[in-house]
């Protein structure tokens, strides 16, 4: 039986709202087509669309009550309230107030999630789904909070300055580790310092017995430690490479499919295989476990999950589709998600690693990468060199900012061009052969999960379960 997590009467302690029924919940929602029976669903109302459109399917779906704005009818037991989304918020800050755990964040501009989900599995811990890191993802992972959670790990993400202090300050976490500063999201800011003192806000949520976890090789690591030392943090720690870090990777041999790491977390030696490969993951690795040591856990046993891991969707998995019976699988390397200049140049590197079979090529098929401001066509054409020296056979890409890399390759890797991602799918899937590896990569504004759902629709029949 399924332990309830909220009461009516929690919620409108939580909400100030008035309910029209009584109820008990074993979680939130906010989706109808992810609703399990016996959550509670919150009508919000989106740029688009608006939640209050499917409280009938939620209860469909078993809701046990829908939150609702005041005035709204259903049939179904209903909590009404002024603002929902003020509500997910209030119940967030409820769910944090009532947990008894050790809470981590992870932020940074690029690694958070796969560094969450490390975190979350060496722990065995509740962790934020997906990549909840916004305005409503966070409160919507904090309502969904078990009280007695030993550990709980929170991605937080911005765009802007003063995002992130709204978001800490609802998470308040004992631990907060900052995975890299790198020029993501430049548009909206005047420099990378800038974006570095944003990241910093995560500081703001936390009280002097805090522990700040900060890329120590990173270009802006005193920036971040002063912020760190500002906000009256007691303990500030480093991961990286150098020796004089707290956590440091001493060796690290890298496999298409693995990576073989070494590392000292503050003076104990650790050996690990990891299943997911890359130099960035690998140092994910290490500040994860700095972080689990931070944390009071034990990094040995932690390190045994590692092997274990599977890249989140859309974020470097391996897709091997047979497209003609008989012959060599095509390899998808789907990193479709997101991408920004720092995660391509990771990607390239794991696409030089992969050898593809019989006379197979390596194949980069990107994206724009979005919110890079007016350098964005500059940045994209300097990730020439880093995709030669991958040994890229050809490029396919989309977007308006792609075409400045486009132009300046030699035009023997140019493969086509297309405004969208739409636009250039029938050309990838029409150009691909058996034993080609093909990178996919691309903002999510670039949608370029298009492009792997196309090549995947060339799988001969029933082939694909067979690989």
């Amino acid at each position: 039986m399924t332990t309830a997590l909220w009461t009516a009467a929690d919620m409108i302690s939580a909400t100030g709202g008035k309910t029209t029924a009584d109820f008990t919940a074993t979680g939130i929602s906010i989706d109808t087509r992810t609703l399990k029976k016996g959550e509670v669903y919150i009508a919000l109302q989106g740029v688009e669309k608006d939640g209050h459109d499917y409280v009938d399917a939620a209860f469909k779906a078993g809701a046990a009550a829908a939150i609702v704005r005041e005035g709204f009818k259903a049939t179904g037991p209903l909590l009404h309230v002024a603002d929902t989304l003020k509500a997910l918020e209030a119940l967030g800050i409820a769910g944090r107030n009532r947990a008894t755990g050790k809470i981590i964040a992870v932020t940074g501009s690029a690694g958070k999630t796969g560094t969450k989900d490390m975190l979350a599995a060496m722990l065995h811990a509740y962790a934020s789904k997906k990549s909840y890191n916004n305005h409503w993802g966070v409160p919507l992972s904090l309502a969904n909070l078990p009280p007695d959670a030993p550990y709980a790990i929170f991605e937080m993400g911005m765009n802007h300055a003063g995002e992130l202090e709204t978001l800490t300050k609802m998470v308040r976490p004992h631990i907060a580790l900052i995975t890299s500063i790198e020029p993501v999201h430049i548009e909206h800011f005047p420099n990378i310092e800038a974006i570095a003192d944003a990241k910093a806000e995560v500081f703001l949520g936390m009280d002097e017995n805090g522990i700040a976890i900060l890329p120590h090789d990173n270009p802006h690591f005193e920036r971040l430690k002063k912020h760190a030392e500002a906000a009256g943090l007691s303990t500030i720690l480093g991961f990286g490479e150098e020796e004089d870090a707290d956590a440091h990777m001493t060796h690290c041999a890298l496999h298409a499919d693995s990576s073989k790491v070494s590392g000292n977390i503050r003076g104990q030696g650790i050996s690990f295989k990891l299943s997911i490969p890359g130099h960035h993951i690998a140092m994910n690795a290490i500040a994860a476990l700095l972080t689990i040591d931070a944390a009071g856990g034990d990094i040995s046993r932690a390190t045994q999950a590692l092997g274990n891991l599977n890249p989140p969707e859309g974020r470097g998995n391996r897709i091997p589709i047979i497209i003609e019976d008989g012959a060599p699988p095509l390899m998808i390397v789907d990193d479709s998600y997101n991408a920004n200049p720092a995660s391509m140049r990771a990607a390239f590197s794991v696409l030089e690693m992969v050898t593809p079979q019989g006379e197979g090529r390596r194949i980069a098929v990107l994206g724009d990468m979005l919110e890079l401001g007016p350098k964005g066509p500059q940045i994209h054409a300097e990730l020439a060199n880093p995709l030669l020296h991958a040994k890229a056979d050809i490029l396919f890409c989309c977007g308006a900012q792609m075409d400045a890399l486009y132009n300046v390759l030699p035009e023997d890797w140019r493969g086509a061009h297309a405004k969208d991602s739409t636009a250039l799918a029938p050309l990838v899937a029409e150009f691909v052969k058996p034993g080609d590896v093909v990178l996919v990569k691309g903002s999510l504004g670039s949608k370029m999960g298009y492009i792997v759902h196309a090549l995947e629709q060339l799988a001969v029949k029933d082939a694909r379960h067979a690989v």
